[in-house]
């Protein structure tokens, strides 16, 4: 609560921006912001925010299901780290997230969007693949890896994701393209990821007692996970057509 106080008095003291007024002859849609959908009438766009979705339902798995992974954990391995303390293990997951948002500059340059959208989508894949074989005991290494990849699997897309936006979209429709990915990914992609993962956890836990109350085969639950994201991956680079330029010059022949 500190913070966010001095986060909003911080605030007030950066310079002003006004947003762009509507034009005199700015239509009701465009002053809404859903001119935005006029990306989709490019292909690679369609093809871009479609994953943008299909990579915001393994977003949404992790933030659901990461935690109580943990919890089961409890009576198995009783008085390890990971049992005692679920979530500041958790939280080296925003510690890599944070650390992985430096290194994006250097990856857009180096590899361009499309390869670094693919590494977001191996990374989710070791995420998931990671949680199925780790546990707080002699796995627990297993455990802290996936919490690295964690960061490389978010930023890769969601930072990275929002940049390609930014430069793809016109100035006229960039607040609200931004607003697109956003409801493509924490939005439909949420929606779809909560309840395609709960089917998912539902299938695979005992008893027919629900997904909260019955005992979950968790490794068979985290490789379809895995097993969801490498289909991504093999799908990712054949569909979506992307030619990245390095901006540096080729050298002359004479």
């Amino acid at each position: 609560a500190t913070a966010s106080i001095i986060m909003g008095v911080y605030s007030l003291t950066m310079p002003a921006c006004k947003p762009a007024k509507a034009t005199k002859g700015s239509s009701f849609i465009e002053m809404l912001g859903l001119n935005s959908f006029v990306l989709f009438k490019q292909p690679r766009m369609v093809v871009f925010f479609l994953f943008a979705m299909l990579l915001g339902a393994a977003l949404q798995i992790t933030n659901a299901f990461g935690q109580p992974f943990l919890n089961d954990f409890g009576t198995a391995y009783k008085g390890t780290f990971a049992v005692n303390h679920p979530s500041l293990l958790i939280s080296l997951s925003q510690i890599s997230e944070t650390l992985f948002i430096l290194t994006i500059p250097f990856f857009l340059k180096r590899f361009g969007i499309k390869k670094v959208m693919l590494m977001s989508m191996v990374a989710w894949a070791l995420r998931f693949g990671l949680f199925g074989i780790g546990n707080p005991g002699d796995g627990l290494i297993f455990l802290i890896s996936s919490m690295i990849v964690y960061g490389m699997a978010f930023d890769f897309f969601n930072i990275s994701g929002s940049l390609f936006v930014e430069r793809e979209a016109d100035e006229s429709i960039r607040a609200s393209a931004q607003g697109l990915f956003m409801l493509m990914t924490n939005g439909l992609g949420a929606i779809m990821g909560g309840w395609a993962a709960g089917k998912v956890v539902d299938h695979f836990t005992t008893n027919n007692m629900g997904a909260c109350s019955g005992i979950k085969d968790w490794p068979s639950i985290w490789f379809t996970f895995a097993a969801y994201a490498m289909v991504l991956t093999i799908i990712f680079p054949i569909v979506f057509k992307y030619k990245h330029d390095t901006g540096i010059p080729r050298k002359s022949n004479k």
